[in-house]
Order: structure tokens, then C-alpha cells, then sequence
């Protein structure tokens, strides 16, 4: 079961394994026809109406999309029994990415800085070079963000957890 909010309003509670005809909507059970044309269309008629469905983008990390029916676009965040579990426990921010520093990972020599402040930077995007054991290593952002300061100086020695680039 999913739990959708629709363009950040509506909440809906839906069943659908996306192989069988049935859809589960609030616990209301709706028989459909469904043709799939691709992996994102497909055509749905449920009571005599027709509906052509086309997923427009899909963001699986996040478990948003936008899906377009009949012309008319909706923004749909999904939430899962995971997601419901987390949120139990208190940890429902725990699979979002927030950070506000970039500390090196261990002792070493800061070889080149590959970003400027104000510079966004996307998930994985490299950001520092760091020689440690006589290794270069490629230290990479954990989430998008918008550098707000560099720390780190090219040239500096650095100890393990020192502040090398403060995120906005």
C-alpha cells in the first residue's frame, strides 16, 4: 500500500501491484481496463471513461513523479510502510540527505579545490582532492547543495574531521 499526496493537498491511500485490473483506492476497489503502451503510458478506462496516462518524470529516490492524465498534470509524492515505519520511530528525515559541511576523512594534503563558493553542486559532484598515504583521493558531494564557504586552502595540511567546505 501507498500512501499519495497529490499536488500537496489531497492524501490518498492506493493498492495496485500494476498488473491486475483492480485498484484500491481508500479501500474502495475500482475495476479498470488498462492498456500499457510503454514503460510511462498507458490508457485506463474505469466506468465508461477513457483516461491516457503518461508518467513524466520520475524521481524513484524521492518517490516522486509527475504524471499527466488527460492533459492535466499532477505532482505525486508517494510514502510506503517503510516510510510509515521510519516515521514511527522518529526517523522519517533519515533517507534525506542534509548536510551543512564537508569534513576531510582522514589526515592529509588538500591538492586542489574544485569548487567556488556560490557554486551549486550536484549528488557525487567532485569538490576536493585530497592526498592521504600518498594517494589522491576524489572527495565527492553526499547531496546537491550550494557551496556557502571554502575552508580549505590548496597546499594545506588537514587533520581527519577538519571543515573543509561549509554547505548554505
Amino acid at each position: 500500500m501507498y500512501h499519495a499526496t497529490i499536488n500537496g493537498t489531497k492524501k490518498v491511500d492506493i493498492e495496485w501491484d500494476g498488473k491486475h485490473q483492480e485498484v484500491i483506492l481508500d479501500g474502495k476497489t475500482y475495476s479498470t481496463d488498462v492498456l500499457t503502451h510503454s514503460a510511462r503510458t498507458s490508457h485506463w478506462i474505469h466506468n465508461n471513461k477513457s483516461y491516457n496516462v503518461e508518467i513524466v518524470q520520475l524521481n524513484g529516490e524521492n518517490k516522486e513523479l509527475q504524471v499527466k492524465v488527460n492533459g492535466t498534470m499532477y505532482q505525486v509524492q508517494l510514502k510506503d510502510r517503510f516510510d510509515d515505519l521510519l516515521k514511527s520511530l522518529g526517523m522519517e528525515v533519515a533517507g534525506v540527505a542534509k548536510f551543512k559541511d564537508l569534513k576531510a576523512p582522514m589526515p592529509g594534503l588538500v591538492l586542489d579545490i574544485m569548487v567556488d563558493e556560490g557554486q551549486s553542486v550536484e549528488k557525487d559532484s567532485p569538490l576536493v582532492i585530497l592526498e592521504a598515504m600518498k594517494m589522491e583521493n576524489v572527495i565527492k558531494s553526499p547531496a546537491a547543495g550550494i557551496v556557502k564557504k571554502v575552508s580549505a586552502r590548496k597546499g594545506q595540511a588537514v587533520e581527519k574531521n577538519t571543515v573543509l567546505i561549509e554547505f548554505a
